[in-house]
């Protein structure tokens, strides 16, 4: 296989599927999923290169689904018919087997043909060999240490029904930190589909200046409520959590989202709080693991008030409920937070004196039911005043309400908002991420 090639075309997987379905036997239902990538990785440690490779990798799912039972399981793709096809072949006749043992699934989702679709992204990449020579002259004289990976994404769906989907994207990351002697650090990313070498030397001589800011003494916070500014970063952060028991109907409606107040107690949070998943933006796929076609704008939280809920078609079969087709975990794939009124190059005038936090880092719901989020500050979050950043803060432990931070204590949001891409790789490179502008609130809770 050639890692710079896209190794498994779209026609390759239509072609499998083609077989598999012919093969079905009365009764049973076959849905087929794919994804992969075509990817390089650069791993750099004191602004050197340490590790690079590319990498090649293809996979599908098979879900089989005969008299109210499905049977799951997967391989690797190798992209050549007569390798891949026995694979699959044998491993329909194992689910074959496995799916009799299974018991009913009383909310099982059967796949239907409710149109098929085709999306292609193309960005303008660097060459593989072209990486190094434009990351690392900018990179010099700093301790940095990162991640970059680009290449081809791609995600499939198809369904003995006659549906399918495509969706296929180009993109690059640099995941980077860059550190002080004394171990304090500047975390950042840059990341698209297009390349611009100007934009990334601004951005790694930004990193440097904050950089300075953190060689300075560290500030020693005492416990209490301090006016405070969140960089779209820290608000990604907080964004997470809703995917975590919040914006999912399921949740919802056993008792357990940190949004029940909102739906069961008419609380609100501030009118200049909007949050919706919006797939227009192209960088992700907006069908599901089902197939399953999400809308392409959902509102979610409109002017503080919870407008819409993500639904499985599984919650919507479990409580009589109209879907929107999320994923079964119900979490967030596109979500955007709408920017608001405040200049961007205003925010820390605005803030005045208190805490600029660029990064956040362990959250986790401390009382998920009453919307409490606990977590610390981490990387470059410094302590202002009259408008200039002073000092970089030592580590704080913090534990607010969303319903402060995003309801009676949100002062302003700036007229930006940022796309701040996934950077996991655990599973494969992955898709989309983010759009969030800075919040400014008026207090935010330090705890130790």
């Amino acid at each position: 296989m050639n890692p710079e090639t896209h190794f498994i075309p779209e026609s390759h997987f239509t072609t499998l599927c083609e077989r598999l379905f012919g093969e079905l036997q009365n009764g049973e239902v076959l849905s087929a999923g794919t994804g992969g990538e075509t990817s390089q990785f650069i791993r750099f440690n004191q602004a050197k290169v340490r590790q690079t490779g590319k990498a090649a990798d293809h996979y599908v799912v098979l879900s089989l689904m005969h008299q109210q039972r499905q049977a799951q399981g997967g391989i690797p793709l190798q992209g050549e018919l007569d390798a891949d096809w026995p694979e699959l072949h044998q491993l329909l006749q194992k689910l074959r087997e496995e799916v009799q043992q299974l018991p009913e699934d009383p909310y099982l989702i059967l796949p239907q043909n409710t149109g098929s679709s085709q999306e292609r992204h193309s960005g303008r990449l660097l060459a593989t060999d072209a990486v190094v020579p434009a990351l690392l002259p900018a990179m010099q004289g700093l301790d940095l240490s990162g991640i970059w990976a680009s290449g081809f994404l791609c995600q499939g769906s198809a369904n003995s029904e006659g549906q399918t989907h495509w969706f296929e994207t180009e993109t690059f990351c640099l995941d980077y930190s860059v550190i002080t002697p004394n171990e304090k650090m500047v975390k950042t990313t840059f990341a698209g589909t297009e390349w611009d070498q100007a934009a990334y030397e601004a951005q790694i001589q930004q990193s440097r200046e904050q950089l300075k800011v953190m060689e300075r003494p560290p500030k020693r916070l005492e416990p209490g409520n301090y006016r405070t500014c969140f960089a779209p970063a820290a608000v990604k952060e907080f964004l997470s959590l809703f995917s975590w028991g919040a914006i999912g109907e399921a949740s919802i409606q056993q008792g357990a989202s940190a949004l029940g107040k909102m739906r069961n107690e008419g609380q609100v949070l501030s009118p200049l709080f909007q949050l919706s998943e919006d797939f227009r933006n192209g960088t992700v796929p907006r069908f599901n693991h089902h197939g399953e076609m999400a809308p392409e704008y959902l509102p979610l939280i409109v002017a503080g008030r919870l407008e819409n809920t993500l639904i499985s078609s599984r919650t919507a079969k479990e409580y009589d409920l109209p879907s929107n087709f999320a994923t079964d975990y119900e979490g967030l794939r596109s979500p955007v937070i709408l920017a608001g009124q405040l200049p961007e190059e205003q925010t820390l005038s605005a803030l005045d004196t208190g805490l600029y936090l660029s990064n956040l880092h362990y959250l986790n719901w401390s009382d998920r039911m009453g919307g409490r989020i606990t977590g610390m500050t981490r990387y470059a979050c410094f302590w202002v005043e009259h408008g200039e950043i002073v000092a970089p803060i030592e580590n704080m432990r913090f534990d607010d309400s969303l319903y402060r931070i995003f309801g009676d204590q949100l002062e302003a949001v700036t007229n930006k908002s940022h796309f701040l891409p996934e950077v996991d790789t655990y599973d494969g490179r992955q898709f989309g991420g983010s759009y969030c502008p800075s919040l400014l609130v008026k207090e935010f809770t330090l705890t130790l």
